[in-house]
């Protein structure tokens, strides 16, 4: 048996009463966040009032880029970063949307989170968030740990043509997957007694759970494999986004972006004006108000580079979380709509730019816009989104802007 087209495993238990997305709102069984926030702030059409005063800017001189520039890339020039590739001959494959691990804390530090040319950060159930990493311009010989899938990863793997690689899923996810003409490009690790090359195992110690943890991808084995399978890896048409090192005017600077999804699943990104990336801070414990326990920080390194994670640009995305049925709102098992439209903030070199997100269609990618419509140039480099849900709510406190995760 291969990675490939794996039935035996998961296909038991029954599927999901409907895994489509729900827009009406009578639809959504949420529960209410058990938190209230201070300071609520419901996305809209207008940027948000600030808490105190933004700074002013220094305008760049240079003349603005043009839509007609940025679609101009050469041909081996990454779409996803607009930057060249560690090596041409990687853009000639599909690109790889792998799981990866953010918890339990005991599996960091994770490996290749700074080989990735995008991730998206989410919430999956019970407080928890998940990564998912998009390797097209590098390769890493160590991924993971590679975790489950859920219904938000269609998305990704539909926006880059890219291969899904996962570790397994809950039969409402997986039966979800299995039905959809993702079937071929979805990478798991199938074999008898086993698992499949470019997976392998690297025992974690002092897990609960361990034998979830212990799966990684190789990417520079896949070629190869996929060439074996007869899989069609071959070179994908890809446009996502516009880039460019002119530093875009802005009504204001940002120092440190928090996400809060939840008391043990806390973040910040702070801008590093050396590098003119945003590094990577991740919480190390449970807060806990009334035990006296406040946010504590760490650097969140990755295990491959030794680096601290990094991104030249981070983006918040509002979007709507719902549940197919109650039962999946038991469990938290959220279909997360990144289809149409919705609000945004793209901080790039240390400024926030209101945004909308637009992506019309599942299998197109996504765009992001001023609020008055026109493209939004990213810095040439890793862009991290930061997925939320539509009712979250946006502190601001001088330089630190604070995302606090809400759903309805």
């Amino acid at each position: 048996m291969g990675l490939f087209l794996l039935l035996t495993a998961c296909a038991g238990s029954p599927s999901a009463t409907s895994a489509s997305p729900q827009t009406d709102p009578a639809a959504v069984y949420a529960t209410p966040d058990s938190d209230p926030t201070p300071t609520p702030f419901q996305p809209g059409a207008s940027f948000p009032t600030a808490a105190s005063p933004l700074l002013p800017l220094p305008v760049d001189a240079s003349p603005a880029p043009t839509a007609a520039e940025a679609l101009n890339l050469v041909v081996d020039i990454n779409p996803l970063t607009g930057l060249p590739p560690a090596d041409p001959v990687l853009l000639e494959r599909r690109p790889l949307a792998i799981k990866i691990s953010n918890f339990p804390r005991e599996i960091r530090p994770q490996y290749g989170l700074t080989l990735t040319d995008q991730v998206f950060e989410y919430y999956i159930e019970w407080g928890d968030t998940r990564f998912i990493g998009v390797f097209y311009g590098n390769n890493s010989e160590k991924v993971g740990p590679v975790r489950s899938g859920r219904f938000f990863d269609e998305h990704v793997a539909r926006m880059f043509k890219a291969f899904l690689v996962f570790n397994y899923a809950d039969p409402r996810e997986w039966n979800y997957l299995k039905g959809s003409d993702l079937y071929p490009f979805l990478v798991i690790p199938s074999c008898t007694g086993g698992i499949c090359p470019p997976f392998f195992v690297s025992r974690i110690k002092d897990v609960e759970d361990a034998e979830h943890f212990t799966n990684y991808f190789d990417t520079t084995r896949f070629n190869d494999f996929a060439k074996e399978k007869g899989v069609n890896n071959s070179r994908q048409t890809l446009r996502n986004g516009f880039f460019s090192e002119t530093v875009p005017a802005s009504e204001g600077q940002v120092q440190r972006i928090y996400t809060t999804y939840s008391n043990r699943s806390y973040n910040y990104w702070e801008y590093d004006i050396a590098t003119r990336k945003y590094l990577r801070y991740q919480e190390t414990v449970n807060v806990d108000a009334e035990g006296g326990v406040a946010e504590t920080y760490a650097p969140l390194i990755d295990a491959v580079t030794n680096q601290q994670v990094n991104a030249e640009n981070v983006v918040v995305v509002f979007a709507s979380h719902t549940f197919a049925n109650k039962f999946n709102a038991e469990d938290e098992v959220y279909n997360i709509h990144l289809v149409d439209e919705g609000l945004a903030y793209v901080f790039r070199d240390g400024v926030v730019i209101p945004a909308r997100w637009s992506r019309p269609e599942k299998d197109q990618l996504f765009f992001l816009a001023t609020r008055e419509g026109d493209p939004i140039f990213l810095r040439p480099g890793r862009t991290f989104y930061e997925v939320i849900g539509v009712t979250s709510t946006m502190i601001q406190n001088g330089l630190d802007w604070r995302f606090i995760f809400q759903t309805p």
